[in-house]
């Protein structure tokens, strides 16, 4: 294991710290892109102490020539594509820059892989948010997408890319459908880490109100750390596949707000105002799934799963 080398796209971001420690853990030689890498703090890596175990590349994923120097420089066993813009409620705002960076930077990946010398082996970041709305049923892996953002476009998208290129090119390339998984890295943009980071304000006795959307929308919410580990097992099996990858459990927003507030011994009803503003165009009510295969084709299944994880955030949270 200590000669395997990978390549982490995106390596700044949550999953990538995280994927980065457990794969140096591994034995791993781990390179990792960033778009910038004179100008990034890297500070995810930094609170892990291994920013220093790591060796950067600037890349930009959808400029072609600079995906192809970052693969011929680092020679990578595997690569993890965990880059593009990462927020739904971003996606809104910006839909051009969310459809290139993750669509556009999907595609120069897999061609990059296909003018290698060596087969690599690709993981591409999916989202259980191609799905869309399927009322309540479990999504797995034969479900139909019905996309309701930008987001969820452009990862549809990029799924059918590697689907096309592992059937066109015998390329060992495969999808994993996260549904939401969190940790102390999300960014405040990210509505888990927003609510967090105001009760824990409210706490310390700021007398601010927490501004939420809806609060009857649904979500399987797992724990960051376990997903990474489905992602490299993924890449370890003899045939590629794509998987869901998520609890199996759904929390409503309301619950999630709940929980949170009585990590803090508050009432959230005192302390939270339903905003409007916050509504989406469109917005899938129930975020459902079925990750029975990882289990039974990988061995992989989810320890920490809904009121677990509020726990975790709010209590590693300093």
């Amino acid at each position: 294991m200590a000669d395997k080398i990978v390549l982490i796209c995106g390596v700044s971001g949550q999953d990538g710290a995280y994927l980065a420690k457990l794969l140096l853990e591994k034995g791993y030689v781990v390179y990792g892109t960033s778009r910038d890498v004179q100008g990034s703090s890297f500070a995810n890596l930094q609170k892990f102490g291994i920013k220093e175990r790591i060796l950067f590349i600037s890349m930009v994923p959808e400029d072609f020539r600079s995906v192809l120097v970052a693969l011929r420089k680092s020679n990578p066993d595997e690569i993890y594509h965990l880059a593009g813009q990462s927020s739904v409620g971003l996606s809104f705002e910006q839909p051009a820059e969310t459809m290139q960076s993750i669509t556009i930077g999907t595609l120069n990946l897999l061609e990059g892989c296909r003018m290698m010398d060596k087969q690599i082996r690709l993981y591409h970041a999916g989202s259980g948010e191609c799905f869309g709305d399927t009322k309540g049923v479990p999504a797995n892996e034969l479900t139909p997408f019905h996309p309701m953002s930008p987001y969820a476009v452009a990862k549809a998208s990029a799924y059918w890319l590697v689907n096309n290129y592992r059937q066109a090119y015998n390329l060992f390339a495969c999808t994993g459908i996260l549904f939401n998984h969190e940790s102390d890295l999300r960014p405040e943009r990210f509505v888990t880490q927003k609510i967090i980071r105001a009760v824990k304000r409210i706490a310390q006795g700021s007398g601010e109100k927490l501004h939420l959307g809806k609060l009857d929308i649904s979500r399987d919410w797992g724990w960051a750390p376990e997903y990474v580990e489905a992602m490299w097992l993924m890449l370890q099996q003899d045939k590629p596949a794509d998987y869901v990858i998520a609890t199996g459990n759904t929390l409503t927003l309301e619950e999630f707000v709940s929980a949170a507030f009585k990590e803090a011994q508050l009432d959230w009803k005192d302390y939270v105002i339903k905003d409007p503003s916050f509504f989406r165009p469109t917005d899938l009510e129930i975020g459902c799934a079925d990750p029975s295969k990882a289990l039974k084709e990988i061995g992989w299944k989810a320890s920490t799963q809904g009121i677990e994880v509020v726990k975790k955030m709010y209590q590693s949270l300093k």
